[in-house]
């Protein structure tokens, strides 16, 4: 891995092209519930009125993501190597918090994509067992493929995620909103709309907790190219771009297709996702309905299958490095995987008739554990011996600031409405 500090000429265009990696897998992890739900319904609900939630809370969580990909660059350490330096109880705590999170956001993802995967499937198959068949898919490429299979997926799925999502919202933008001239959107800006704000923002664009899993996505990156701080933070920023584009497309097709349309969206799963399809199918045409159906299941299987590996190597990470251990093992690996998946699958027994309750309640913990983990990143990023370069200079220094107020400042609002509200 080349240092922030060594001197390189630039990279051409394709060159970066060929390095893309940890950001498109962050960008795959990132446009699932967050994107396909909470956008969607943000749309949905209260029309373009949220857009510039959207925009800011991507903005104010950039420095936190971009923290993952300047400090491993420039010490070929990851994140959580990162925290150990800073004392042992950092590490712990982000042990807890992984743990936690992994278990809850891949069983919600796993729930949704198995939900999606019935659309395609002319017989009714019982959730768990759609569930089943697609965390043995997803097992199946981790294990035997590992990173390198997992970059080539999420390519894929993102290409094919990116194509079909413009073409939507162009046919959408074309059709012309379905709410009538005297509709009146509510406001989202009342106490009685704090919990869904929330919830849009807990997964926007993606649990902060990623950042870490990028920079072990970019450290084993660099086992296979040579990386430098030039392709990395070109990989990321592009993927971070993606992210906030198609976030507002979708907010857009809500806002076109649904808004005003009178009508509620089911809870439970297959449920829910079949009529998520029909209400987009109607309005846009018949024959859209099956690129709608690609679109959402592209949408949240690729954020499984990125989540249950990213979570997995973290914990994996977490463990060894509590043993006092550097390396990860293959096995440590799989093992994590293996607990992630079975605590995930029983998680998908349990809540199969609550899809969207499971999903807000994922979001809701994301939301309240962001400030912890950009903290985190903040202090560790901003330490002496990362080069101002790749630091990202005075602007993200104060961004970084912003943004600590504004995670911290909007949790406390949440949690005054939550109990004493």
């Amino acid at each position: 891995m080349q240092s922030g500090a060594d001197s390189q000429a630039p990279l051409s265009f394709a060159k970066l092209i060929k390095l893309l990696g940890p950001g498109v897998l962050m960008a795959t992890a990132a446009i699932g519930g967050s994107h396909l739900v909470a956008s969607t319904q943000a749309g949905a609900k209260f029309g373009w009125q949220l857009a510039l939630l959207i925009l800011a809370v991507n903005l104010f969580k950039y420095p936190f993501f971009r923290a993952g990909v300047s400090y491993t660059i420039s010490s070929n350490k990851t994140l959580q190597q990162g925290y150990l330096t800073m004392g042992k109880p950092y590490l712990l705590m982000s042990f807890a918090l992984n743990g936690i999170s992994s278990f809850v956001n891949a069983a919600a993802l796993l729930l949704f994509s198995a939900s999606l995967l019935g659309y395609f499937i002319p017989f009714d198959i019982a959730l768990p067992w759609l569930a089943a068949l697609l965390l043995l898919v997803s097992l199946v490429i981790l294990i035997a493929g590992h990173y390198h299979a997992l970059n080539q997926v999420a390519k894929i799925i993102m290409l094919a995620l990116v194509i079909a999502t413009i073409s939507a919202t162009v046919i959408a933008w074309q059709q012309g909103p379905v709410a009538p001239v005297e509709f009146e959107s509510p406001s989202p800006w009342t106490l009685a709309a704090i919990g869904f704000l929330v919830v849009t923002m807990g997964w926007m664009p993606a649990p902060i907790e990623i950042s870490g899993i990028t920079s072990l996505w970019l450290k084993e990156q660099c086992h296979e190219a040579k990386v430098t701080p030039q392709s990395a933070l070109f990989d990321f920023n592009l993927g971070y771009l993606v992210t906030l584009l198609l976030a507002l497309m979708f907010l857009a097709l809500g806002s076109l297709v649904l808004h005003g349309s009178g009508q509620e969206l089911a809870s439970g799963g297959i449920g829910f996702s079949h009529q998520l399809v029909d209400l987009y199918a109607s309005t846009i045409g018949e024959w859209s309905r099956y690129l709608i159906a690609v679109i959402a299941f592209l949408c949240i299987f690729g954020s499984a299958i990125t989540v249950y590996d990213g979570y997995s190597r973290a914990l994996a990470e977490c463990y060894t490095l509590l043993k006092g251990k550097q390396d990860v093992t293959d096995s440590v690996f799989a093992v994590w995987l293996l607990l992630v998946a079975a605590a995930s699958f029983a998680m998908v027994l349990f809540f199969q008739s609550a899809l969207l309750a499971m999903l807000g309640f994922a979001m809701t913990l994301a939301f309240m554990t962001t400030p912890v983990f950009a903290w985190l990143n903040y202090r560790l990023v901003n330490r002496h011996d990362i080069p101002e370069s790749l630091r990202g200079g005075p602007v993200v220094l104060w961004l970084s600031r912003a943004g600590l107020v504004y995670l911290f400042g909007f949790l406390l609002v949440f949690i005054v409405w939550k109990w004493f509200l």
